[in-house]
Formats: structure tokens, sequence, C-alpha cells
């Protein structure tokens, strides 16, 4: 195996941790919703019941982080820090009980007649093939579901084989807070129904809590990345925003992705009539927010025209200097054993040491910036 795809798993308990700072502590008592989620419940309770899926996810990860070892087994040979099974079977699990389930009783419970992910299927050559999530990944799903205050009736999944069909329904309830079944409903609609981008096995999507993806109204790139800094130390927090509010105001347009990691990347587009994909406005980033589980919050700096300013670099605090002296690039250029993510920018850790020179931060980025509005 080469140094590239040589991959170190992370323990359950970071991981969970890591996705439980994803999930929005500030989530807003009205905004309007997508008519189409009408069909589901009226807006007051979708909105409750998003509230109360947020609070299920935290409550979720923190006995994942306690609890997780006896549920999260490690695959043979991970692909990524965080790749845990459970974590996928659980993600589609909960949208393939959302999506097809319906909200019964005035919402108390969610009766389920079919989860295919969950059911074996039979192909166009009349070959049965084994349900996407296996038998014993199902009762581990539903038995940590169950930890997590989830009742469920109508299946025994303590029996060698079980299946949910229009004969034998599988009924949902979730007794401290009933109404957190309409937030997955509405949820796992939005999951199937309303994202455009990346959807495959291992998107947690769902674990995030996405809500902006029900509004009617688009969001505005500021408060999510308000909730991105949310676990920092306020005065963090405020200097990350004003850095936000300084290059948008000088031009800059700011991009979200979420892949492994979460990166806010900032770059000037230009005038150009050319529609530019993110991935394309990524390439062009001059510097970034970003939340890993490798590094956790960081900034990322680009920097390319760093010897025509040498001399302001020499004024910087010793740490700084060597950052930028050090450069960035392709692990295998660095001499790195493998990838440490040196092609992303140089990293400086988004802490309260920051602060210290965070002026310094600023007039750097200025340096950068210029180089490119000036073009």
């Amino acid at each position: 195996m080469s140094a590239y795809h040589e991959v170190i798993l992370k323990p359950i308990s970071e991981v969970s941790e890591y996705k439980k700072n994803m999930i929005p502590a500030n989530i807003p008592q009205t905004y309007a919703l997508k008519p189409v989620l009408q069909n589901i419940a009226i807006e007051e309770d979708i909105r409750k019941g998003i509230v109360a899926f947020r609070d299920f996810l935290c409550m979720f990860f923190r006995r994942l982080s306690k609890e997780g070892h006896m549920y999260a087994n490690p695959p043979t040979k991970p692909s990524g820090m965080a790749d845990y099974p459970f974590l996928n079977n659980m993600t589609n699990m909960l949208v393939d009980m959302g999506y097809h389930g319906y909200l019964v009783d005035q919402g108390k419970s969610l009766l389920i007649t079919e989860l295919p992910l969950c059911t074996a299927q039979t192909d166009g050559n009349g070959k049965k093939k084994p349900p996407k999530i296996s038998i014993s990944s199902q009762r581990e799903c539903f038995r940590f579901l169950a930890l997590c205050g989830f009742d469920f009736e109508g299946v025994d999944f303590d029996e060698k084989t079980f299946f949910v069909s229009e004969a034998q329904p599988l009924e949902v309830f979730y007794p401290s807070a009933p109404i957190l079944l309409t937030g997955l409903k509405a949820l796992s609609f939005a999951e199937m129904e309303l994202r455009t981008d990346r959807k495959y096995w291992n998107d947690h999507n769902l674990l995030r809590c996405d809500y902006r993806l029900l509004k009617a109204d688009d969001t505005d790139i500021q408060d999510v990345l308000i909730d991105f800094l949310y676990p920092l130390h306020r005065k963090v927090q405020e200097f990350a925003l004003q850095l936000h509010q300084h290059y948008m105001s000088m031009g800059m347009e700011c991009t979200l992705s979420i892949l492994d990691d979460v990166s806010f990347s900032y770059a000037y587009i230009g005038k150009s009539n050319k529609i530019l994909s993110s991935r394309d406005k990524y390439q062009k980033r001059v510097w970034a927010f970003s939340y890993s589980l490798r590094y956790g919050y960081s900034l990322f700096v680009r920097a390319k025209k760093t010897d025509k300013y040498g001399d302001m670099i020499k004024s910087f605090p010793l740490f700084l200097q060597e950052k930028i002296n050090g450069g960035y690039g392709c692990y295998r250029k660095m001499g790195r054993e493998r990838c440490q993510g040196d092609c992303q920018g140089i990293r400086i850790p988004l802490d309260d040491k920051l602060l210290s020179f965070s002026a310094d931060i600023e007039t750097w980025l200025d340096m950068e910036a210029s180089r490119i509005l000036r073009k």
C-alpha cells in the first residue's frame, strides 16, 4: 500500500465529537419552508420537529462517544479517518424510515411498510440480492436507536430474519418528544427529493440536521459560518467573522463545501460570464476556514507571492514566519511519509493563540488578496 493511501482510523469517540460539532447550535424559531413540504405537516410542526431531531442528534453523538465501541466496529481497510460502517448504516436507515414512513395518530408515530435498504431485492434477471444493510447491522442500528429513546413495535429484531411489509408493518415511536418523527420525515424527504449535490452511501448529511435544505429562501453564507464557528471561543468567532466580512466587501466570494471536512473558501471570481461550479471556485481560493477530523478548526492560506513582500514577513512573529517560509504543496514534494493535506495551503490553527497575532494574519491575507484583485 502506498503512503498516500495509508489511513489511520480515529477512535469513535473523536469521530462522534467531530460530527456533533457539525450540528447547528441555533435554529431559528420561524422561517418559511418550501411549499412541497406542506403535504407532510404544518410548518410549525415541521420546525419544531427539526429542533427535536437536532436535540436527538446531540444526545445520539454523546452516547455514541461513550458506548460506540460496542456498536461501531472499524472496517479491515478503512478508506478514511471516520470510516465506520455503523454510521453509514445508521444514516441510511434513518432516511429509509423517514422517507418511506407515514405519520399516523396525529404525528405520534411513524408507520413503515417498506424499508428498501433493509430488504433483499430481486434484479431483472431474477437473481436475489441481499439487503444493502445486513440483518446484523440492522439489529445494531435498531438497538442503538432504542438506547437513544426510540420504541419499535411490529417486528422482533431478535429473529434470525425479519422484514417490514404491508402485512408486517413497523411502527416507530419517540415517546419523550413525538414531534421528532415529523422532523425526521421532513428531513428525510429533503434528503431524497430536495438535495441537488452529492447523495451516496456514506454521505452523513442527515446527521448534520441540515434544516436549511427545507427553507424557501436562500441562506446567507454568513449564517452558516456563524454556526460553523459556534464551538470556538467568542473572540475567535469575532475575528473570523471580521475576516469574512472584510474580504467579502473587497469583492471575494465565499464557497461552502462539505466533503470529508467542512470548508469555507474565499476566492475572487471576477466578472467572467462563465458559470463556475463550486469545485471551480474552490480551486481559485486564496484562503479558507476549515474543520476536519485530522486538524480540527484551521485557517488555510494558499500563499503565492511571498517573495514580493519578504520584508513584511520578517516583521511577523517567528512562529508565523516559519509557517510562511515552510510553504505548502504536494506531500511527496514536501518529503512527508504520507499525505497530510499540505496541498490545501499553509495551515494556522483557528484557536485562542491566533488572537495574539491576528493583525499580522490580516496583513498577510491582504497582501495575498491584493495580488488577485490587481489582476
